[in-house]
């Protein structure tokens, strides 16, 4: 397993944490995969295509639009760690998996028409995916589309659209077939979000802000040519992207380490017992509990990487890796609310507020970490299924049937 980075690529990660202290866009204060505010929209473009002028975004591309191919393959998970370890924004919207369904499946043309806007950070992305009976579940979506002539006509809703409000392009997945089984009849398509038709209604959250978005569709028409892969294989195409969000969350890993810095500066603050929390036996043993498993994910994702790196990847690190991380941040700053007694239930416009009111907003949030990039149940389900090759349950009454079961016996 990987524990040290070769000097190579440390004197790569001092380049990008450079780069990040002179160019940033300023410190994001709420937590998670966030929307901005209206006002930042130009300062993360501007700093979208900086990051991928400099080389840092994109680099595993073709070499043709701005890749790499020489390139370590963890360069990329090593910006995304120095982003966070900044506490600045991340690029937006949904671009890394549209470019990634449009590298991999897409035409050339449509290669050529898409990726130099997203280098430009012209185009903001967003995921049209889920839909009101469609998240977790996402193969039940129901939003139709069907072919006249040269265009798709698109009828249905989408919801929980991150960024739907900020983006200029839309990952839209919607049925073409609905004689086929669930899983077959879907179709990719890159949307234009200007297109006649579309209504982005925001959805104010329990955090007080508007991540999400509701998206309806009523007789929008798309270009045949915005058909990414073939039709009536989007859930290949989906898939695919899916993958690598999965890998994505769990990259964030190196925010915890801040988190626990910050829980033990709260735990010096705050009273547990009658004295200092850091004092309390009770509050010690948790921030120790705790800290082993921040060093547990770390470990967890050098194994991930080692085995990407050699070539023998299972199909169970990306979910399991994304479980581990999206619910032991929630622990995390469930404590710290926890550790504020009384004060915990402040909000951030509450001037008495600890930090702004930053640990409540995070414990807010730390659910979406285990919905994002699907669901944690349903991923356990597909670790257990994929991964050990357990029964699978037959959809009608019956016994289970297995696909593949490693152990004799089973």
């Amino acid at each position: 397993m990987r524990l040290e980075s070769p000097p190579e690529l440390e004197a790569f990660r001092k380049k990008v944490r450079a780069f990040v202290a002179e160019h940033a866009p300023g410190p994001k204060t709420h937590a998670g995969v966030r929307a901005p505010e209206p006002e930042a929209i130009p300062g993360i473009r501007r700093w979208t295509a900086e990051l991928f002028g400099a080389g840092f975004l994109g680099i595993d591309w073709p070499a043709e639009y701005g890749g790499r191919p020489d390139a370590h393959p963890l360069e990329s998970h090593i910006v995304v760690e120095e982003i966070t370890r900044a506490r600045t924004w991340q690029p937006i919207g949904a671009a890394a998996l549209a470019s990634a369904a449009v590298i991999d499946f897409g035409t050339e043309e449509q290669r050529a028409r898409f990726l130099p806007r997203i280098r430009r950070a012209e185009d903001i992305w967003c995921q049209l995916f889920s839909e009101p009976g469609a998240g977790s579940d996402l193969a039940n979506l129901s939003t139709r589309a069907r072919l006249e002539g040269e265009e798709w006509v698109v009828d249905g809703q989408k919801v929980w659209t991150t960024n739907g409000q900020h983006a200029d392009m839309g990952y839209l997945l919607a049925r073409t077939d609905p004689a086929a089984p669930k899983h077959k009849g879907i179709t990719a398509f890159a949307l234009d979000m200007r297109t006649p038709g579309i209504d982005v209604r925001p959805l104010r959250e329990i955090t007080g802000t508007t991540d999400f978005n509701e998206v309806f569709l009523d007789g929008v028409r798309i270009p045949a040519a915005n058909v990414v892969g073939e039709v009536n294989q989007g859930w290949k195409v989906a898939m695919s992207s899916l993958g690598r969000e999965r890998s994505g969350v769990a990259a964030h890993g190196v925010e915890l380490f801040a988190v626990l810095d910050d829980l033990l500066g709260l735990a010096e603050e705050t009273t547990a017992g009658g004295g200092p929390a850091l004092e309390d036996s009770a509050a010690r043993q948790r921030i120790g509990e705790l800290a082993t498993r921040v060093h547990v994910n770390a470990a967890m994702v050098n194994m991930a990487q080692s085995r990407m790196l050699a070539g023998t990847e299972q199909p169970a690190d990306a979910p399991i890796g994304k479980i581990f991380f999206s619910e032991l941040n929630h622990d995390l700053v469930e404590f710290g609310v926890d550790l504020q007694g009384a004060e915990g239930i402040l909000t951030e416009a509450d001037p008495a507020v600890r930090r702004g009111g930053w640990w409540q907003d995070a414990y807010l949030y730390a659910r979406a970490y285990t919905i994002a990039g699907g669901a944690n149940e349903i991923l356990r389900t597909q670790i257990a299924e994929r991964g050990f090759g357990l029964p699978r349950r037959s959809p009608g009454p019956g016994p289970a049937r297995s696909r593949r079961c490693p152990r004799a016996g089973c």
